[in-house]
């Protein structure tokens, strides 16, 4: 664990506390595991800011991504904290003058965690994005309406795709999205600075055992996948029997606010780490949605009204890789 400094007037239980809240953030998805967020601790408050210097510029000019991305953190943060016996107070984006500061949370009230925090919580390391087709094995209908269940608890809405005609719209627009991205320079550079090689000592990115070698490879599961391996022999080859698109499902907020993308990340983290405890895992196809017309057209027609934030597919995988994560000490100012 990486060592901090103590903070002034921190007891040991608490300073514990918060150096697990830490390394809990960490671990949370973010969009091309670019990590962009940043932590200062002052006395019993953790202070979370975005990192704007990891934002895609090309693909995520409104930084919608980016809150996604710190919202889970935050979320992970949070769990941590109440694992560690103490209540969060949250107080979100508390100063409209100063945007990338999100959230300012505080140790409240000690607290005995319930089961479902320590599942939450025993996950958080666990969890892994899947960027391929999925086995078989159907994800239980008990199990997707838990999922649904999970989102709205942080005022989010997870709405599984069902409608054979609805997840062909969904995936033509993926492919459609994709290659347009794919003839844009400025996008695929900013795609393969994200993309780690293999052997690479970097501690963000996506690693080479974590995409598939050829974005077509995951063809079969009619949703098109980033080309992170663009132009290399990087990547994995997958398992040639894992055909299966999984449940597609759509995170949508009521509204489309800074913090409405924070509260879609909180939602959306949940959503994964109950996934987790269960052998589900998620892959994501965002490529539409960095379309404002096309991420449009998704929320008047298949949205009812709401705003999209998240298109993914949840199914099982028995594909394990590794995970890399900046130390603490990295994101700590």
């Amino acid at each position: 664990m990486t060592t901090m400094h103590k903070p002034a007037n921190l007891g040991e239980q608490a300073e514990q506390a918060v150096q697990a809240a830490l390394e809990a953030a960490t671990w949370a998805p973010s969009v091309h595991n670019s990590q962009p967020w940043t932590f200062t601790v002052s006395g019993n408050e953790i202070t979370v800011r975005a990192d704007t210097g990891r934002r895609l510029r090309r693909a995520d000019p409104e930084g919608r991504h980016l809150l996604i991305s710190c919202g889970a953190a935050l979320f992970n943060l949070c769990t941590a904290l109440r694992r560690h016996e103490y209540e969060p107070v949250v107080r979100l984006l508390p100063d409209p003058d100063k945007p990338a500061l999100l959230a300012i949370v505080r140790l409240g009230e000690r607290t005995t965690p319930d089961e479902h925090t320590k599942t939450l919580h025993g996950e958080i390391r666990h969890r892994r994005t899947h960027r391929a087709p999925f086995a078989g094995m159907p994800v239980p209908d008990r199990l997707v309406e838990a999922l649904v269940r999970q989102a709205a608890a942080e005022g989010a809405r997870l709405t599984p795709v069902r409608e054979p005609r609805a997840i062909r719209v969904l995936a033509a627009l993926t492919e459609a999205a994709q290659h347009v991205q794919s003839m844009d320079r400025a996008f695929t550079l900013e795609l393969i600075r994200w993309a780690r090689p293999p052997g690479s000592a970097r501690k963000d990115g996506v690693p080479a055992d974590a995409y598939p070698a050829h974005s077509a490879e995951t063809g079969s599961s009619g949703f098109a996948q980033r080309d992170y391996a663009w132009r290399h022999d990087w990547g994995t080859r997958g398992d040639p029997a894992a055909t299966s698109i999984g449940v597609v499902a759509l995170l949508t907020t009521p509204g489309d606010t800074a913090a409405d993308w924070i509260t879609a990340g909180q939602a959306l983290q949940r959503v994964l780490l109950h996934a987790s405890a269960y052998g589900v895992s998620a892959a994501f196809h965002t490529q539409a949605l960095e379309f404002p017309h096309l991420r449009a057209f998704l929320s008047e027609e298949l949205c009812s009204g709401a705003h999209p934030q998240m298109v993914m597919r949840l199914g099982i995988t028995f594909d394990e890789h590794g995970a890399v994560r900046r130390p603490v000490a990295d994101v700590v100012e």
